[in-house]
This record gives C-alpha cells, structure tokens and sequence, in this order.
C-alpha cells in the first residue's frame, strides 16, 4: 500500500467520523487518531522486528525509550 492510500484511508475514516456525528461537535481529534493509529503501528512493527525494541525503534525512526513509553502506553509491555 502506498503513502498515498493510508493519507486516503484516514481522510475518508474522518469524513465518515463527522458525518456519523451529524450536529455533535467534534473534541480531541487528533488525539483520537494518533491513539487510533499508532497502537496498530507498534504492534505490526514489534512483530516484524521479532519482539527486538532495538530493532523496532529502529524502524520507527524513535529512541527505544520513546518506544518503550509507547508500548507501555497501549498495553504492548
């Protein structure tokens, strides 16, 4: 899949997101969709990288102690 597609993925699940709301104001949005994406992100990479938080902050371009605190986090630890 590429960049493009995940950007077009997220951009319809908000436009359902508001639509589903109808006259209800919006709160917290964007810490909505970082804990909605990056508990997905954490898992698929720490099984790609093989249970090795070296390897997956790595990946992820993060220290391992932010991922570490991210794991934790989201209940991965």
């Amino acid at each position: 899949m590429s960049k493009e597609s995940i950007q077009e993925v997220v951009q319809k699940s908000l436009e359902d997101y508001f639509n589903d709301l109808g006259e209800q104001k919006p709160t917290n949005i964007y810490d909505m969709m970082l804990l909605t994406v990056e508990k997905p992100i954490l898992e698929v990479v720490m099984n790609r990288a093989e249970g090795n938080q070296s390897h997956a902050a790595q990946m992820l371009g993060i220290n391992r102690n932010t991922l570490r605190k991210k794991l934790q986090e989201h209940g991965l630890l």
